[in-house]
């Protein structure tokens, strides 16, 4: 293993990192490919590209996908979809905010 820490793999861990191809992510949601591009047409998440140009998510942009997957599911409207999950995500930022301005004061 190399002691260069540029070298070493990224954290599998990390939320954010682009660890899943389009086809891993469309069968971990049952979901079609055509369903997570039309979700990257509608601006709820924008993947990553490998060297190839092949798309990669992260685990929290599959939290996205599923969400809009399951208000999609109940009939909303994809475009409806995507702005509610959009403004659930800056709640939960908003209120995470919130929470760290009041444990330092």
């Amino acid at each position: 293993m190399s002691s260069d820490p540029a070298e070493e793999p990224a954290s599998f861990d990390d939320d954010d990192y682009p660890a899943f191809t389009m086809g891993r992510a469309a069968e971990m949601l049952g979901a079609t490919p055509e369903f997570l591009r039309s979700l990257g047409e509608a601006k709820l998440i924008t993947p990553q590209r490998s060297d190839g140009g092949h798309r990669r998510y992260s685990r929290y942009q599959l939290r996205l996908a599923a969400r809009a997957r399951e208000l999609v599911d109940q009939g909303t409207t994809l475009e409806a979809a995507c702005r509610i999950i959009i403004l659930e995500d800056q709640l939960a930022e908003a209120l995470r905010i919130n929470e760290q301005m009041r444990d330092q004061g």
